[in-house]
């Protein structure tokens, strides 16, 4: 794993409280993701990407996101919020990426929602 994956790991996976975390390059389409199994096609990224461009449609319509409709809870210029049942998504928009992870049941939401948060906060300031 490089950096970014081990700062994913560390300050997000190991808390037990988010199942899943990428840091996605908005400029070229790509993800950095965690845990290692963890992956994002090409269209995901696109869906993601598009997510902050229009969240007034996205908050009326939610997020669609592997199959499933994820009814949108907060979405603003810089973090969106969904879930579907008892699993959800955060996304923390940065300068030039977006920091998405995921809970399943079972884990605390609002956990996931602080810890994606502050490693959102450390990306700004770093210019990550």
């Amino acid at each position: 794993m490089n950096q970014i994956q081990n700062l994913l790991y560390d300050a997000l996976i190991r808390s037990q409280q988010v199942e899943s975390a990428a840091l996605i390059k908005v400029r070229e389409a790509i993800a950095l993701t965690s845990p290692p199994g963890f992956q994002l096609q090409p269209q995901q990224i696109h869906v993601i990407i598009d997510a902050f461009k229009n969240t007034p449609v996205l908050r009326r319509e939610g997020f669609n996101f592997r199959d499933r409709n994820y009814k949108c809870v907060r979405a603003d210029k810089n973090s969106i919020y969904a879930k579907c049942d008892n699993d959800g998504i955060v996304m923390v928009k940065t300068k030039s990426n977006i920091l998405f992870t995921t809970y399943r049941d079972g884990m605390y939401p609002s956990v996931c929602v602080e810890a994606s948060e502050k490693l959102g906060c450390y990306f700004r300031e770093k210019e990550i």
